[in-house]
């Protein structure tokens, strides 16, 4: 063996810093790995604007556990789900291994997230209520300032100023086991070193989803994957190799591996998170020239994400959100606009369709439908409306106002990955569970690596997802100093 530590922690975003500082804090030796560049470390933490579904630093919104718990996985068993109810110890190992949400892991997450703000306050990441992309909001929400660039390069400074060690350019390929099945260490590929063992009594798997692995997103989502990309650089270092090697162990899963949580984004921008936020307030278009969904079922950021995946489902993963000049009487509509791409612009639409490359015909017949079945009524672009089309098919609930002041404009847009569903089922303490419903000894996994989402992405907490189980898994991790197993 080469190297020995107490905890290897694996990935650089907010979960693996923040499990490497609460290990290193409570006493054990500690070893970050991370297959990106030092340049280019962080994962998709670095890249967001990291907001928090937090009322203060210290409550989480009121909805918090409500909207985990409707989105906990779909049809259990409800003689199972009663189960759950006696002592967490005389679960059957069946109901253990559930590929659903914990309630006692959401708990854990609800009472957790406050004081993890705290602790990352001491180490100078300073937060305030956020301003969001979205003109419409169902919730209320936090930030750092400086967005998750700061959570990420204050951990490291701190990592960095405790002589905790990260290693760049090397990525973990497998888990090392004990005949017991406990963890003994890692197998990894080093950039300068080529293939290295490493020993350790735990291994922290913080390194990211698979939405940068074509092969996984094909398998679990579909062909339709190919529509797809990461939100972000970030992702692209997302390759699934820590879900993977913990499957290939005997571990669970939890989250739902057919989908992944989706923005709407330009394909011809290059810039993290280029999405466009704005639609509700124009229809959208695909490739045929036809309206295909509801643009405004309710304030955008509770509905974006089915949305975005109804892009995906159009021909070439591809539409369009078409506006007309009336945008510019919405207050801050050009901070729902994230690409830094012009848009395509034309005074007919006929001419804006030949820059859209769809047929002129479809999309004057279909804006000309649209205007027919909007009402008159009154215009609120701060809150849903209620000014929906009447006869059209399908509708709009909501800022359905005629498409008929030029210039008119329209943005291109594809699903983007901001990060997958699935991931590895974990207990209270973030412990990685073995298809009976037990911890792995030594195994943890936290961020994007555990599952913990279903249907709907619950808004603005994945951040604060990575930054919480980060530190349980550290703090518990640490415990094992002492072990023998």
């Amino acid at each position: 063996m080469l190297d020995r530590h107490d905890v290897l922690v694996v990935g650089t975003g907010v979960a693996g810093l923040s499990a490497a500082l609460a290990a290193h804090q409570s006493g054990a030796s500690v070893l970050v790995i991370d297959r990106a560049p030092q340049d280019e470390y962080g994962g998709n933490t670095r890249y967001t604007e990291a907001f928090l579904r937090m009322t203060d630093m210290d409550s989480v919104s009121d909805d918090f556990e409500e909207r985990f718990l409707e989105n906990s996985g779909w049809y259990p068993d409800p003689v199972m789900v009663s189960e759950m109810a006696s002592d967490r110890e005389n679960w059957p190992s069946i109901v253990s291994s559930l590929p659903m949400n914990d309630p006692d892991v959401i708990s854990r997450f609800s009472e957790r997230a406050g004081p993890t703000l705290r602790w990352l306050n001491q180490v100078g990441i300073k937060f305030e209520t956020a301003s969001t992309p979205f003109l419409t909001t169902s919730t209320t929400r936090l930030a750092p300032i400086g967005g998750g660039y700061a959570i990420v390069e204050a951990l490291r400074e701190e990592l960095i100023r405790l002589e905790v060690r990260i290693e760049y350019e090397t990525t973990a390929t497998g888990l090392i086991t004990k005949d017991d099945g406990s963890i003994s260490g890692l197998l990894c590929d080093a950039k300068d070193k080529g293939r290295i063992c490493l020993e350790a009594k735990a291994v922290l798997l913080c390194c990211g989803g698979f939405e940068g692995s074509t092969e996984m997103l094909s398998r679990y989502i579909g062909p339709r994957a190919s529509f797809i990309r990461p939100i972000a650089r970030g992702g692209f270092y997302n390759k699934g190799e820590g879900i993977r090697m913990a499957i290939d162990i005997g571990a669970s899963v939890s989250g739902e591996f057919g989908l992944f949580h989706a923005e709407p984004m330009d394909p011809r921008s290059g810039k993290p998170e280029a999405a466009i936020f704005g639609y509700p307030y124009g229809i959208l278009i695909n490739k045929m020239g036809n309206r295909f969904v509801d643009e405004a079922r309710g304030s955008v950021d509770a509905t974006y994400e089915r949305v975005t995946r109804q892009i995906m489902q159009q021909p070439e993963g591809l539409a369009y959100a078409v506006f007309d000049d009336k945008t510019t009487d919405i207050p801050r509509f050009s901070t729902s606009i994230r690409t830094d791409q012009p848009p395509l612009q034309a005074d007919s639409i006929q001419s804006l369709a030949g820059q859209m490359n769809i047929p002129s015909k479809a999309l004057e017949k279909t804006i000309s439908e649209y205007n027919r079945c909007c009402l008159d009524g009154s215009f609120e672009f701060s809150k849903p409306d209620g000014l929906a089309t009447q006869g059209l098919t399908p509708s709009k609930s909501n800022w359905a106002r005629p498409i008929d002041r030029q210039p008119y404009r329209a943005y291109p847009m594809i699903a983007g990955n901001v990060f997958t569903f699935g991931g590895l089922k974990v207990d209270p303490d973030a412990r990685v569970l073995n298809q009976d419903g037990r911890p792995i000894p030594g195994l943890y996994a936290a961020g994007e690596t555990m599952g913990i989402y279903f249907n709907d992405y619950v808004g603005s907490t994945s951040v604060l997802r990575g930054a919480t189980f980060g530190k349980l898994a550290g703090e518990h991790a640490a415990g094992r100093r002492h072990s023998n197993q």
